[in-house]
């Protein structure tokens, strides 16, 4: 045997950059100029390609603006603008998503080296649950190309393909890819990315490939992309990832030599190679390395990737599940501010836990400066509670202002005697409390009119969820930080954030105490409403998991408990679809995620005995609540 032949390949080092950055949707030149800043800090980091994030051009998700021609004709202007600033960056590829326009709209991802588009590739598995409604929009890609880049063989693919053990990507390496790209936007939740993390690594190891996957950062609407970008060789194992929640340069060489040498060892896969039914095509070469591996074409794969050799090739560690919440909300709220054009914020402080904690993320998200607390008291407002609001706000540092909202209430209620009393005598002090609620709504809108400044509001998911909240008062507002968080996770982010700070940022009075929304003599929110210990278990099983009445009996939840929720549940659908929106930090928030009809007679849940079922319905009609209520 020739004794040259007969040697281990020459090693191939593809140095290779994922740009986490984070986009505005329908800021197409900004979003081309960010990708172009990227690109050029990846060259300068030696690397010769670079990947930038699904839809990164138009932004992510784009929705009905896809529907506007003029939109995606000048996405494609500005793929184009794109693809001439890449002349100058010799020796570089990047890959970036956009909207391909042919036959219908596609969501694509187009490779573009030194001025010249050297290929395309098409979005196969279009997402259409939860957030997702890419049905609505594209026409699933058809081909799967493969390109050879630098000499290594890659396939190119985008977000949901990857999910599928028999998706592209697979396919890819059936046709001899060394290195899967995949780019994407993966909405978060809490503990997203350890199932993604599983599954990359699960599908690096089944294709044999390295893996390198890009997801977007940054908050757009309801929604908050985490970044968290990882790289895995093919053995499945992780050798770089990215910051959480922030934009960030991964930079990482990958031995695509060592792909073929390990797949020697592994040939489980051709048959399924073999088994194929459609014929392979030939890679799209883009740019050939000076000396490129012969590759026998008939071997399956089994990866391996070094550490990077002089670039970053970093492990960015994970936060746990409270700080990565935490985080999230503080992007989710600093983006949504920003991005809608906003530079200050208004918080109603009761000196209760929910303002308090929307205060400080909107403090950690904006900055003290760009923050306005406002106290509006009435004459049930405790001296604790007004003494923790003025605490909170020095502890922050933001400006502060009292408003009491005595004189409007007593004023309201001489409007409203005679009215009021047509309708007869009652004993309920409802309309009472929840006309404090409503003033504390008038004077906050009226702030954020003369301000300018975005009014975040401050009920979380466990009250909303059973539409413990008032129309036109507490839920006013352009943002609600904490929609999507439990009120039992709110103790959890505050206590979290005190121990980050070292010190009592959010006053420890205020954590500690039973929650009132303060509108009559000694209230408690558990006059109304199970303690939050056992009303948030039985939200997240029926809300989220879509769990029966039988179903949750048997989880031992005490049976009329579960009864009366599910009604304040069902019961509360037309106020949520009135409340702003807010971030996404669970599987299945309320909004984008559940959509129930408002109209709607099913019950899940059987009759008392001997009766037609009974709702109490007052809860879910009207709030015990006040606008600055935490």
């Amino acid at each position: 045997m020739d004794g040259q032949r007969s040697q281990r390949q020459p090693a191939r080092q593809l140095r290779l950059a994922l740009a986490q950055i984070n986009v505005t949707v329908g800021d197409l030149a900004g979003n081309v100029a960010r990708i172009l800043a990227a690109a050029r800090e990846a060259r300068a980091a030696g690397a010769t390609v670079v990947c930038a994030p699904e839809l990164a051009i138009p932004g992510y998700p784009p929705e009905d603006l896809l529907l506007k021609p003029g939109f995606v004709s000048d996405n494609l202007r500005a793929l184009d603008d794109l693809r001439r600033a890449s002349a100058e960056l010799s020796g570089m590829t990047i890959i970036t998503g956009f909207v391909d326009r042919a036959s219908d709209l596609y969501n694509a991802a187009a490779i573009l080296r030194e001025g010249r588009l050297m290929g395309v590739y098409h979005k196969q598995y279009l997402p259409n649950y939860g957030v997702f409604d890419e049905d609505r929009y594209f026409s699933p890609g058809r081909e799967t190309p493969t390109f050879i880049i630098d000499g290594a063989h890659v396939g190119v693919s985008i977000c949901e393909d990857i999910w599928y053990p028999n998706g592209s990507p697979t396919l890819q390496a059936y046709e001899g890819a060394e290195a899967l790209l995949n780019i994407s936007a993966s909405p978060f939740h809490a503990g997203k990315q350890e199932a993604r993390e599983r599954m990359l690594s699960t599908r690096a190891a089944d294709t044999g490939c390295i893996v390198a996957y890009l997801n977007l950062v940054g908050g757009q609407d309801e929604l908050v992309f985490d970044g968290s970008s990882v790289v895995f060789d093919g053995r499945g194992e992780l050798i770089a990832r990215a910051r959480a929640f922030a934009e960030d340069l991964l930079v990482v060489d990958v031995d695509v030599a060592d792909v073929f040498n390990t797949r020697l060892h592994d040939p489980r896969r051709r048959k399924d190679r073999d088994a194929l039914s459609e014929p392979i095509a030939p890679p799209v070469v883009v740019s050939l390395a000076p000396a490129p591996v012969r590759r026998a074409p008939d071997v399956s794969v089994h990866a391996a990737a070094t550490p990077a050799l002089g670039a970053s090739g970093r492990i960015e560690p994970l936060p746990d599940r409270v700080e990565e919440v935490y985080r999230a909300l503080t992007l989710g709220v600093g983006d949504y501010v920003r991005k809608g054009g906003f530079s200050e914020a208004l918080v109603a402080l009761s000196g209760g836990i929910d303002s308090a904690l929307t205060a400080a993320i909107a403090v950690d998200a904006l900055g003290a400066d760009h923050v306005i607390g406002v106290s509006l008291p009435s004459r049930y407002s405790s001296e604790g509670s007004r003494g923790d609001a003025r605490a909170l706000a020095d502890h922050l540092g933001v400006r502060y202002m009292t408003i009491a909202i005595e004189p409007m209430f007593a004023a309201g209620m001489e409007m409203l005697a005679e009215p009021l009393a047509t309708f007869g005598p009652t004993s309920s002090t409802l309309t009472e409390e929840n006309l404090q609620a409503r003033i504390r709504g008038v004077v906050m809108m009226a702030l954020s009119n003369r301000s300018g400044a975005i009014l975040l509001s401050t009920g979380n998911k466990s009250e909303m969820a059973v539409g413990y909240a008032t129309l036109y008062g507490d839920m006013a507002g352009g943002f609600a930080v904490l929609k999507d968080v439990f009120k039992t996770l709110v103790w959890d982010l505050a206590r979290w954030r005190n121990k980050q700070a070292g010190r009592e940022l959010i006053p420890w009075s205020t954590i500690e105490k039973p929650p009132s929304a303060e509108l009559r003599p000694d209230q408690q929110d558990t006059d109304s409403l199970p303690p939050y210990e056992v009303l948030d278990p039985i939200l997240r099983a029926y809300v989220e998991e879509d769990r029966s009445y039988d179903a949750l009996t048997q989880l031992g939840f005490e049976p009329e408990t579960v009864r009366r929720v599910m009604a304040l549940v069902d019961h509360s659908e037309y106020k949520r679809r009135q409340a702003p929106p807010g971030v996404k930090i669970t599987p299945r928030a309320f909004g984008r995620d559940r959509r129930t009809p408002i109209t709607n007679r099913y019950r899940d849940e059987p009759a008392a005995p001997g009766s037609a079922p009974v709702v109490e319905r007052r809860p879910a009609n009207k709030r015990q609540a006040s606008a600055a209520s935490g």
